[in-house]
C-alpha cells in the first residue's frame, strides 16, 4: 500500500466509523433471455402484462424482443436491491406465455441463425422508432448473435459527504467540487481498467457456448467441451473476450478515460465521423427503410463498448455526453460482470460487498493517466484472463513486470484488505448484512473482510469459481442442458417464495401506467421521423 493511500484511509477513518461507506448508493441492471421450454430463444412479443418496454421504469428489453432487462431503483441496502431484483423475476414468471423460462447464463441459449433473434420493438413514436432503428444498425454492423449476450451492470455512486473530505485532503476549493468529483471518478475508472481482470477471474461465468452461437464466429478457436458445446477449458468469460462485444471500427478511438473532456470529445467525434463500410451500407435499405441511424463510427454514444462507463442521468432527449459535459460524473456503471447462473438473480450480497471494496480502492488509490502503451497492455491482460484465466501458468503484465495471475491477484487483494478494514469500521450499521445461524460471528462483525477472504480463496482454488463449475457441468451435459436445468431451478426457487405484496402491486400499476404513457407519447409527436433525427443529431440526416 502506498503512503498516499494509507494517508487517505487515515483521513477517512473517523467518517468510516460513523457509517459513511454504508451510504454507498447502487442499482442493478440485469439482462436475461426469454426462452422456450426446449431452450430456444423466444419468438413471442414481449408480454403485454409486463407493460411498455418504452416507458416501464423497471422491466424493459435490451437488444431483442426476447432479451429482458430488469432495472432496480437506487438503494443503499444491498439486500433490498437483491430482493427487488428477485421480485421482478417473480412478477415476470407469472406472466410468461407457454411455459417460457428465463435463461440464466450470459452466453445465449440455442439459436437458429441471425434472424431467430427478433429485434426489440418500442412502438410508433419517434423515440420508439429511434430505439428500433438503432438496433437495426447494430444488426447490419455486427449481426444479431453478438447482441444476444447478456450481463449484469452494477451502478454505483459514493455518498455526497465523501467528496468534501477528499477535496479537503487534496486541498481543492469547494467551488471546484463538481470538477473534482468528475476527476476522482475518472481516476477510479483508470484504476478499474488496470485491475478489472480480477473481476473476470472471480466472477466470469461464460467459459462455454452453444455451438449455434458460433455461426457468427467461424474462426472461433474454441475446443469441443461437451455435447453441442464449445469453449476453452480454462476460460473465465468468453463474453468479455474477442468472441463477445467487439467492433473493429471502434479500435482506433483510444478512449482510456484520462479526462472527462477527452472522453466526451472522443465519443462526440465518433458519432460525427463517417466510417467507410457503414457508408457503403447506407442509412436506408433497398426498401427505403431506415437500417441505421447514420453512417458514423458510432450511431449514438451508447454503441461504444466498454467494461465501465462514467454516467449522469440525462434529461429527455439529452445525449449522455451533453449530460456529462454540463453536470459532471454522477455515478459509474460497471459492465464486465457475467450473470452467475448458480445464484438467484445472478448476483448476491457477498459479491456486491466485494465490488464496493474493489471500487472504493480504485477511487482512493493513486491513478496516473494511462498511456497508449499501458492501454494495450491492460487490454491484453483482460483478454488472457477471459480466455485462459484459470490456467496455472497464466501470467499478466503488471507495471511492466510479468507475474503469475495468482501472485498478481494476492498482491491486489493485499491492497483491498486495507479498504475492507476501513469499511468494516462501520459494519455494525452495514446495509444488506444477511445473518443466519450458519454465519460465523466474526463474519457478522467484519462482512467486507469476509467477502474479500472468500474471493481471495478462489485465487488458490480456481475450482471454486463459477466458470470452473460451469465447465464441469458442460463436459457431461452440454451448455443447453445445463442452462435449462439451472433455468428451471431458478424458476422453482424464486417462484416458491411469494412476491412482496407492495412490490407486486407497484409492478402491476407501473405496467398499466406505462402502456398509457407510451400511447400518450405516440399521440404527442408533432414532427416526422426525419425531422426528429435531424433535431437529435443537430444536423441534416442524409438519406441514401
Amino acid at each position: 500500500m502506498t503512503e498516499q493511500l494509507n494517508s487517505r484511509l487515515q483521513h477517512l477513518s473517523a467518517a468510516a466509523r460513523k457509517g459513511l461507506f454504508q451510504q454507498i448508493r447502487r442499482g442493478l441492471e440485469k439482462e436475461t433471455l426469454r426462452i422456450t421450454p426446449t431452450g430456444r430463444i423466444s419468438q413471442r412479443q414481449h408480454p403485454k402484462a409486463l407493460g411498455s418496454t418504452l416507458t416501464n421504469p423497471h422491466i424493459t428489453t435490451d437488444y431483442s424482443e426476447a432479451l429482458m432487462e430488469y432495472i432496480t431503483p437506487v438503494d443503499i441496502d444491498r439486500q433490498h436491491t437483491l430482493d427487488f431484483l428477485q421480485d421482478l423475476h417473480r412478477f415476470t414468471f407469472k406472466r410468461l406465455d407457454d411455459n417460457e423460462l428465463l435463461w440464466p447464463m450470459s452466453m445465449p441459449c440455442r439459436l437458429d441463425g441471425n434472424d431467430s433473434i427478433r429485434i426489440a420493438e418500442y412502438g410508433t413514436s419517434n423515440v420508439g422508432r429511434m430505439k428500433y432503428v438503432y438496433r437495426r444498425g447494430l444488426d447490419v454492423r455486427y449481426g444479431r448473435i453478438m447482441q444476444a449476450i447478456a450481463g449484469i451492470h452494477y451502478n454505483l455512486s459514493f455518498p455526497d459527504e465523501l467528496w468534501p473530505l477528499l477535496a479537503e485532503y487534496a486541498g481543492v476549493a469547494q467551488q471546484d467540487s463538481s470538477a473534482f468529483q468528475s476527476d476522482r471518478y475518472f481516476a477510479l475508472i483508470r484504476n478499474f481498467r488496470r485491475h478489472s481482470w480480477l473481476l473476470l477471474y472471480l466472477f466470469g461465468a461464460s467459459p462455454v457456448v452453444d455451438q449455434s452461437f458460433l455461426a457468427a464466429h467461424p474462426d472461433h478457436g474454441l475446443e469441443a467441451i461437451g455435447p453441442d458445446t464449445f469453449g476453452l477449458p480454462h476460460a473465465t468469460s468468453l463474453r468479455m473476450s474477442d468472441l463477445g462485444y467487439q467492433n473493429e471500427a471502434q479500435s482506433d478511438l483510444h478512449v482510456c478515460f484520462n479526462t472527462l473532456d477527452n472522453y466526451v470529445n472522443t465519443l462526440t467525434q465518433a458519432t460525427q465521423t463517417p466510417y467507410g463500410p457503414y457508408q457503403e451500407l447506407g442509412v436506408r435499405d433497398a426498401q427505403h427503410q431506415y437500417q441505421q441511424l447514420n453512417t458514423s463510427i458510432l450511431q449514438i454514444e451508447n454503441e461504444y463498448y466498454s467494461d465501465i462507463r462514467p454516467k449522469r442521468v440525462a434529461r429527455s432527449g439529452q445525449k449522455p455526453s451533453e449530460a456529462l459535459a454540463h453536470g459532471g460524473v454522477e455515478y459509474i456503471e460497471v459492465r464486465c460482470l457475467d450473470i452467475n447462473p448458480f445464484l438467484s438473480g445472478g448476483i448476491d450480497v457477498e459479491q456486491m460487498r466485494f465490488l464496493d471494496v474493489f471500487l472504493l480502492f480504485c477511487l482512493l488509490a493513486d491513478s496516473p493517466e494511462i498511456s497508449d502503451e499501458e492501454c494495450q497492455a491492460l487490454d491484453a491482460n483482460k483478454l488472457v484472463v477471459a480466455r485462459q484465466g484459470r490456467h496455472p501458468e497464466t501470467r499478466l503484465s503488471i507495471d511492466g513486470h510479468s507475474l503469475p495471475l495468482a501472485t498478481a491477484g494476492h498482491q491486489l487483494c493485499d491492497h483491498l484488505e486495507a479498504i475492507a478494514v476501513l469499511m468494516d469500521q462501520g459494519a455494525s450499521i452495514d446495509q444488506g448484512t444477511s445473518i443466519d445461524q450458519e454465519t460465523p460471528q466474526a463474519d457478522i462483525k467484519t462482512p467486507f473482510q469476509a467477502a474479500l477472504a472468500e474471493m481471495r480463496a478462489r485465487l488458490d482454488h480456481p475450482e471454486r469459481t463459477p466458470s470452473a463449475r460451469l465447465v464441469e457441468l458442460a463436459r457431461t451435459q452440454g451448455h443447453l442442458a445445463t442452462g435449462l436445468q439451472l433455468a428451471q431451478a431458478q424458476h422453482d426457487t424464486m417462484g416458491s417464495n411469494p412476491i412482496d405484496q407492495g412490490r407486486g402491486a407497484l409492478f402491476a400499476q407501473q405496467a398499466q401506467n406505462s402502456l398509457v404513457e407510451q400511447a400518450n407519447i405516440e399521440a404527442s409527436d408533432t414532427v416526422d421521423f426525419d425531422t426528429y433525427l435531424a433535431d437529435y443529431f443537430g444536423q441534416a440526416v442524409v438519406a441514401s
